[in-house]
Parts: structure tokens; C-alpha cells; sequence
């Protein structure tokens, strides 16, 4: 089953011309998580709704974690 979590975090300025997220992720404010997809995409229009998102210093972002990799059945032939 895929989980979802919702992150909401601060707008760094633009220093470099590569933003690396696992070298220097931006600041968490908010996490949730979510069941479903559906609960996801609530949660985050939520959170969208808020005053610093509309002005553009906080972003929302919707992961999915936890998700499964198909196993394809093995060639017969």
C-alpha cells in the first residue's frame, strides 16, 4: 500500500543554479501524513489556502513513500 505525506516548508532564495533536496532540503513547517492519495490532495489544498503558500514563501509538496515495485513474472521463453 502506498502513504502519502504532505510537507509543507519554506521558499529558500535561489543561491545556485542546482538545488540538490537531499544535500540541503528546505525547512519542514508542517508534515501530515495520508492513506490515500485523495486524503493527500485535501490535506494540501488545506494547506494552499494559507496566506505564505499564496504569497510564495512556503510550498506544499505531496510524496508517496512506502510504494511498492510491480514484480514482473519471469520470461518463459
Amino acid at each position: 500500500m502506498t502513504r502519502f505525506l504532505v510537507v509543507l516548508s519554506d521558499v529558500r532564495p535561489v543561491e545556485a543554479q542546482v538545488r540538490d533536496e537531499r544535500a540541503c532540503p528546505e525547512r519542514r513547517r508542517q508534515v501530515v501524513g495520508a492513506n490515500s492519495r485523495e486524503a493527500a490532495d485535501r490535506i494540501a489544498g488545506a494547506f494552499m489556502a494559507l496566506g505564505m503558500v499564496r504569497a510564495g514563501r512556503q510550498r506544499v509538496k505531496v510524496i508517496a513513500v512506502g510504494r511498492r515495485r510491480r514484480v514482473l513474472p519471469a520470461d518463459p521463453g
